[in-house]
């Protein structure tokens, strides 16, 4: 079989869009839709045919297998186990196999901890701030908020040593309040790897699934912006080498000359894709819908789907529709103009403002922080020497 041009990552969703909990803000929940007639489960089959096709395509020497839904999680252990039988089967001994789940962790027990610890699995945990903050919009089918699930969850992974990140999605409910989530996850969780998803979410019409206005629980991008820097400020006088915040070590990377890792802020897209419980492939876990839906992996190689022109053209598209705007920006060279699921028609991010103010507030500190880098300097050094010049 032939390798994909480009190193590629699938969000794989056994289960489709069935969940558990019922989260106010889930955007994936309403894909059922799509699928009227099916049963939402992988079959094993399509399993093997998926595990074999994802190994033989990748260019390199290592494939990571993400794990989402919905609720990955309503599987069963038994899948998975299935899942790293076929790896092993499949995959060469010069190729580094690796898995992540991301994960509400309401169900998650010792026997999942130990599955996850005994084949190192790398867990995101869905927690949005202390039990006030995240039972606003994470509750359950019949209302029940879900923190003392979640925490159940945390202290589970953590009595196994599994390691784990924290996702917090940033929403009317915890936006106002950025100190005391992130000293909450740092402190009372253990927190040391942190992602802030910003939630922009809009009206979808489920009979075309296209978007429509913004709702009430979404962001705004100045407050997201403050919400960002007064989290920075904290971590910067007492947590860099020590936590690690997605958003600051992916603009750090930048400063330091490495591409971004981070999608939303990659001048194209287009190489993280999603695998539907069926097969179906789309283009990515934001644009599941008729128009952006690739083809099928039983039915046409999936090397082949994910190297199509449609495939590319959805990736280009980031860059050539940016707005006049962010072409004049000084700070695109880090964000490229955002996530184009958050574009206006205009193709302005509605997180432009937060970005832009953010991205200044730092720019010192980080050109600081990238030249201590560039002279070899530890975590602890950099950290003094920050604190220092702060206290200046």
């Amino acid at each position: 079989m032939k390798k994909a041009r480009s190193p590629f990552h699938i969000m794989v969703k056994p289960r489709g869009p069935i969940c558990n909990l019922a989260c106010e803000y889930c955007y994936y929940l309403p894909k059922k839709k799509l699928y009227p007639d099916s049963d939402f489960r992988m079959t094993s089959e399509l399993l093997a045919n998926f595990t074999q096709q994802m190994i033989a395509a990748q260019p390199g020497s290592q494939v990571t297998f993400s794990w989402q839904g919905g609720e990955p999680t309503l599987m069963g252990l038994d899948f998975f186990e299935e899942a790293i039988q076929l790896q092993k089967k499949f995959a060469p001994r010069s190729m580094r196999v690796t898995n992540t789940m991301q994960t509400n962790g309401t169900i998650l027990n010792p026997a999942w901890c130990r599955f996850f610890k005994a084949n190192n699995f790398l867990i995101g945990l869905s927690l949005d701030g202390p039990s006030s903050i995240h039972n606003t919009y994470r509750y359950n089918k019949i209302g029940q908020g879900t923190f003392d699930y979640v925490m159940r969850a945390a202290r589970l992974l953590k009595q196994h040593n599994v390691d784990f990140n924290i996702l917090c999605c940033v929403h009317q409910a915890n936006i106002n309040h950025p100190l005391e989530v992130y000293q909450f996850l740092r402190d009372k969780v253990g927190a040391r790897f942190i992602q802030f998803i910003p939630i922009i979410q809009r009206e979808l019409d489920e009979e075309s699934q296209e978007t429509q206005s913004i709702t009430k629980l979404s962001i705004e991008g100045a407050a997201y912006g403050e919400f960002l820097k007064i989290i920075f400020d904290e971590w910067v006088r007492h947590d860099v080498g020590r936590v690690f915040v997605q958003l600051f070590d992916v603009a750090l990377g930048v400063y330091v000359s490495r591409p971004s890792s981070l999608c939303v802020f990659t001048e194209t897209c287009g190489w993280a894709l999603v695998l539907e419980h069926n097969g179906d492939l789309y283009s990515c876990d934001h644009f599941v819908n008729p128009e952006n839906r690739l083809g099928n992996i039983t039915q046409t190689p999936l090397v082949n789907i994910i190297d199509s022109e449609k495939q590319n053209q959805f990736g280009m598209n980031k860059q050539d529709k940016l707005s006049q705007t962010c072409l004049d920006c000084d700070v695109r060279f880090i964000c490229n103009g955002g996530c184009p699921k958050n574009r206006d028609e205009s193709g302005l991010n509605l997180l432009c403002e937060g970005y832009r103010s953010f991205f200044r507030y730092i720019n010192q500190p980080m050109r600081m922080m990238a030249d201590l880098l560039w002279q070899k300097r530890a975590p602890a050094e950099i950290m003094q020497l920050i604190k220092l010049k702060n206290n200046k």
